[in-house]
């Protein structure tokens, strides 16, 4: 085999070799339960339904000049005030359709279904 031949199959072998180690944690991370954004813009949540998996966390972010906050009906979560450019998370562990409002502008509603 010619040595120039020789090098580039070792240098394709050796970036194949590379791609294979550096994909592998990109393809488990993608398995994992990502956070999701929810915004608080223009007095709305948006979305205003948002389906996850159990184990997901759900992050709403406020994008408005004025507070709000993120309050469920059922009791099992609560923000404070969040200010503006602030978050609020929570991870849903269980199951299920979890209806959420702002306690401060209770126009502004939103569900999170939890599969």
């Amino acid at each position: 085999m010619p040595r120039g031949l020789h090098r580039l199959l070792l240098t394709a072998a050796g970036a194949a070799a590379l791609w294979w180690i550096a994909a592998g944690p990109v393809a488990v991370a993608a398995n994992a339960a990502a956070p999701t954004i929810v915004l608080a813009k223009d007095f709305m949540f948006a979305p205003l339904s948002l389906s996850v998996t159990v184990g997901a966390s759900v992050t709403w972010t406020n994008q408005d000049d004025e507070p709000h906050t993120v309050v469920s009906d059922s009791g099992l979560f609560r923000s404070a005030a969040i200010d503006t450019n602030e978050s609020f998370s929570f991870r849903f562990d269980k199951p299920g359709t979890y209806h959420y409002a702002c306690s401060i502008h209770p126009r502004m509603v939103g569900t999170i279904i939890v599969q």
